[in-house]
């Protein structure tokens, strides 16, 4: 099978360590040594994870990724690059596709965006479609705050229903696969897309709060 999550996660440590740990991010607040700590928690500390979903285990989260930030960076990037430990289910093959391929594309255009001078990757077909197929799967969820009703269109590739009208109206949004799933996460303002509807309906959706935050 294609690992288009392990090659997002490989490319995604190439740049955070030709960047170093204090370049920019499109994470607000995150330079990219606080990406790793999270990319490693994710990983390998699923006990610090609930704190992200948990407020009481909050405190907890914040305090043991920011020591991760702020130690080694060069060992803490290798960890990531390494991937899930065995015991993670994540280690294997077609986990690892299913739950990390957004995550790892998103978040490695998280640190190119956020650098001058960026543009938009040539994507194989291949990769488009696999990041199609997963945004299909979460869309409902990400576009669930949308103001507007959303209808996704890639071009040659597919069509599908986001978000069902409500007090606005419908737009269409069209764009690459790679550009919409960063729409849908909330990366609006650095994702390549065009509009489609009447012009509150376009600014009801922009407006929206979009993703799983």
């Amino acid at each position: 099978m294609t690992r288009h999550a392990w090659s997002e996660r490989q490319q995604l440590c190439d740049e955070l360590e030709r960047l170093g740990p204090d370049a920019p991010t499109l994470c607000e607040g995150w330079a990219t040594r606080d990406l790793a700590a999270h990319l490693f928690v994710r990983d390998a500390r699923p006990d610090l994870s609930i704190g992200a979903y948990v407020a009481l285990l909050g405190g907890r989260l914040q305090r043991e990724r920011d020591k991760l930030a702020h130690g080694d960076y060069h060992t803490l990037v290798d960890r990531v690059r390494a991937g899930a430990p065995a015991w993670n289910p994540m280690s294997r093959p077609r986990v690892d596709e299913l739950a990390n391929l957004v995550e790892f594309f998103v978040h490695h255009e998280d640190v190119r965006r956020a650098q001058p001078s960026w543009a938009p990757r040539d994507l194989p077909d291949h990769e488009q479609r696999a990041l199609w197929g997963a945004l299909r799967r979460i869309a409902r969820l990400m576009f669930r705050r949308s103001q507007a009703g959303v209808v996704l269109v890639a071009p040659g590739i597919g069509r599908h229903s986001a978000k069902l009208p409500d007090e606005h109206g419908t737009v269409v949004l069209r764009g690459a696969p790679a550009e919409l799933v960063l729409f849908a996460y909330g990366r609006g303002d650095h994702a390549d897309v065009q509009f489609e509807g009447k012009a509150d309906d376009v600014v009801a959706l922009r407006e929206s709060k979009l993703g799983l935050g």
